[in-house]
């Protein structure tokens, strides 16, 4: 038999019975998958370059250590790629594959690379490919579904490592290098037990341990879990627990036999506790998704879970925050114990609890954000103690934590169907905490997840309303990343759902954003006709300051086709309309523009007039680096007049001007299409 291994830390052995070395044995399979690392392949005995990274593989069944081999060896082998290792899972812990796309963008996150928003699959594919094409590092993925999976995230570079975990062969990828494992053999085996009830019980008794070892078939996952259920009793035999496994073997893996021994012992607080976690989003919980669905204590949840994680029930995940995971080999089993204790309406009722608490947590996390607010500073202090956050990065620190667990909430409480109001609440909540802390091009990527959400609901329930909403902020982020044909039919539907809904701001911001996809696409007569359309729905309202912000915006279009005329009475009556709001900045931007298109229809004497009155504006405004910018075009002006005096004045103030003002982070325009700041999916708060 060959040498096997266990990771006693990765699988929760009680902190003071881990051994200094976090790995044992395995000796012979890290010596062979180090060793075809090195070994030469079939593109290389050929006289070719390898095209693509080295593929190894790990196979072996839930349970059988093969995550804890995968990451040892990747530790053993991390100093010879200097850019890292990068891991994802690709299988959820029911065992339903993770999408390619969503598994590249975490990895391309990881990378410090963020895809744009809404690629498609292919794309996003490609970005890592690209990103990775100078780098050498290694790639874990773990749970591999199939050889799809992994092919299409497999890097073009020969410099990178690929290891894969999977439960079978991945037949189609050329050249990948199988490792299988087995069980554990029962010298370790025992070694493991003992780990977790001391020597003594073993030594009393080896022949009973190597048979529970022999009845565990050495998978590390049974071993740890009779560990955990054999260290919760101390007066208790090996010998004792050996019987129960033998006398009762069922029809079932000894896995999922162990666990039921284990899950019976229990308190029946502690034993609902445990049946319940199957139902933490993407197998993450905290005390606080805990003690939501068994309705106690943060503080009594926190204890019960790390009892979980010194047992083997859970493993403890490294962070600042108190985070364990279920382990995958168990999850399918918990939610058998669960449907067999629960009835539907409290399983159901379970996962209220917790889409609410996560919801509160989500307003306590964006609220402590607004600290210039007294009535956000009152919303945080009518929380209970436990959900309020004691510093804004603090909050983030859990937002970012939790991240993996909020989004896979809002895809299950959508799949689910019948808690959609909570589903609904979560994701407006989701969003405003995501801009709040990271802004909204950081978190482009899952707001543009988040709103198909939001729209897939929208639609299952007939609201026209929200389904606006959504399809207004996918629009905007489709626009944002060059998909303007992609975004004006979103606005369109965008328009339509808002006269359904009787809408008007929805139908409004939606003209003026069809406006803005026409604009970027060239098309300027439609552009002029939508930003007209857009400004009757403003004036019929008496919005004022939209108003005059759509006239600059017909002014642009009428600029950009070449109708001087047209685009001059648009921007006057924008700077006539910034003036009777007060609007002193909106106001110098209007008059700036002004003053370009009278350049542009070679008015030069008007276009001096109208720039030196944006510069007095710009200047009570405050905006140096619009005043800078207007003294450049007036040394421009003048020097096309021949008037070298008055230009050099004019740039020497730009000058002087620029060079007092501090260095300031570039800032991106706002897309044409996006002038309109995204909106949350519902408007509760």
């Amino acid at each position: 038999m060959t040498d096997q291994a266990v990771d006693p830390n990765g699988v929760g052995l009680p902190r003071d019975a881990r051994p200094e070395g976090r790995f044992l044995g395995r000796t012979r399979e890290l010596k062979e998958l180090r060793a075809d690392i090195e070994r030469a392949g079939l593109d290389t005995l050929s006289g070719r370059k390898a095209p693509r990274a080295r593929v190894l593989l790990i196979a072996g069944r839930p349970g059988s250590g093969r995550s804890a081999l995968a990451e040892e060896l990747v530790r053993q082998v991390a100093a010879d790629y200097p850019d890292g290792v990068l891991r994802t899972r690709l299988s959820e812990p029911d065992g339903t594959p993770v999408p390619v796309g969503r598994a590249a963008r975490d990895l391309l996150d990881a990378l410090g690379e963020p895809a744009p928003a809404g690629a498609p699959e292919d794309q996003l594919g490609e970005a890592l490919r690209t990103a990775l094409a100078e780098r050498r590092a290694v790639l874990l993925l773990d749970d591999a579904a199939d050889a799809e999976q992994v092919d299409a995230l497999l890097p073009d570079n020969p410099d990178c490592l690929a290891v894969a975990v999977s439960s079978g062969p991945l037949t189609g990828i050329a050249d990948v290098r199988p490792c299988t494992l087995g069980g554990l053999d029962t010298k370790s085996g025992v070694e493991l037990l003992s780990r977790f009830t001391g020597s003594v019980r073993i030594t009393v008794d080896p022949r009973a341990a190597e048979r529970l070892a022999e009845l565990c078939q050495g998978q590390p996952a049974a071993l740890v879990l009779a560990g955990g259920w054999l260290a919760a009793r101390p007066k208790a035999a090996v010998a004792d627990l050996a019987k129960q496994l033998h006398t009762d073997p069922g029809g079932e893996p000894v896995t999922a036999r162990l666990l039921r021994l284990v899950h019976d012992a229990l308190p029946q607080t502690a034993a609902r506790t445990l049946r319940l976690l199957a139902l933490a989003p993407a197998g993450l919980a905290d005390p606080h998704t805990a003690a939501a669905l068994t309705g106690c204590s943060v503080e009594a949840a926190h204890t019960t879970l790390d009892d979980f994680a010194a047992h083997g029930l859970l493993h403890s995940v490294g962070s600042s925050l108190p985070q364990y995971r279920v382990p995958g080999c168990l999850h399918r089993e918990l939610r058998r114990l669960a449907e067999d204790h629960e009835r539907p309406a409290e399983l159901q009722l379970a996962r209220a609890r917790m889409l609410e608490r996560t919801v509160r947590l989500l307003q306590s996390c964006r609220a402590i954000t607004e600290t210039d607010s007294p009535e956000a500073r009152q919303k945080v202090l009518a929380l209970p103690r436990p959900l309020r956050f004691p510093t804004p990065r603090a909050a983030a620190d859990w937002l970012r934590l939790r991240r993996p667990a909020l989004l896979a909430a809002a895809r299950l409480a959508v799949a689910d169907g019948e808690l959609d109001t909570l589903a609904r609440r979560l994701m407006s909540q989701l969003v405003r905490a995501m801009v709040a802390h990271f802004g909204t091009r950081a978190a482009a990527s899952d707001l543009y997840d988040i709103h198909n959400l939001v729209l897939d609901v929208a639609e299952r329930r007939d609201l026209p309303r929200e389904r606006a909403a959504a399809l207004l902020n996918l629009g905007d982020l489709d626009a944002r990343t060059g998909r303007t044909t992609e975004a004006l039919a979103r606005y369109r539907a965008a328009l339509d759902a808002g006269r359904e809904a009787n809408d008007p701001y929805a139908t409004g911001r939606a003209m003026e954003s069809v406006g803005g996809a026409h604009l970027d696409l060239g098309d300027y007569d439609r552009a002029a006709d939508w930003f007209g359309r857009a400004l009757a729905e403003r004036l019929a309202r008496d919005e004022r300051p939209e108003a005059a912000r759509l006239y600059g915006r017909i002014g642009a279009a009428h600029t950009y086709a070449g109708r001087y005329g047209e685009a001059m009475r648009n921007w006057r009556a924008a700077v006539a309309g910034h003036r009777r709001d007060g609007d002193v900045a909106a106001q110098a931007r209007a008059l700036s523009e002004l003053g370009r298109v009278q350049e542009y229809a070679g008015r030069l004497e008007e276009s001096l007039r109208t720039c030196r009155e944006a510069v007095e504006w710009a200047r009570r405004a405050e905006d140096t680096r619009l005043q800078a910018a207007l003294h450049l075009r007036l040394a421009d002006s003048y020097t096309r007049l021949g008037d070298p005096a008055s230009a050099a004045l004019h740039r020497s103030t730009a000058e002087h001007m620029l060079a007092e003002e501090a260095p300031e982070g570039d800032s991106e325009p706002e897309h044409g299409a996006n002038a309109c700041e995204i909106r949350s999916a519902s408007a509760e708060d």
